[in-house]
């Protein structure tokens, strides 16, 4: 496996490890994570720490030049239907 392929698998891997994370997204040729989240389970609060949380794994598991932003998404959606 190149290098690229490696460091996307990685970044994937990363974000999706933690508790909560309902899909990861690597965008811009791994310089941006983009977590979702579930907004039942995790709250505004525990969205900022996780964001953290995963920067900070990053920086300790990968070698990377520059920078990769960490975006966590949390979304709640409430569906309603009129007859």
């Amino acid at each position: 496996m190149d290098s690229y392929t490696q460091k996307m698998a990685d970044l994937e891997k990363i974000g999706s490890s933690f508790e909560g994370v309902t899909s990861t997204y690597i965008l811009s040729a791994g310089r941006e994570v983009r977590v979702t989240v579930d907004g039942g389970r995790v709250d505004d609060h525990k969205a900022l720490v996780l964001s953290k949380q995963i920067a900070q794994k990053i920086e300790d598991e990968l070698s990377y030049p520059g920078l990769i932003k960490v975006t966590v998404v949390r979304e709640t959606q409430a569906v309603e239907f009129a007859r």
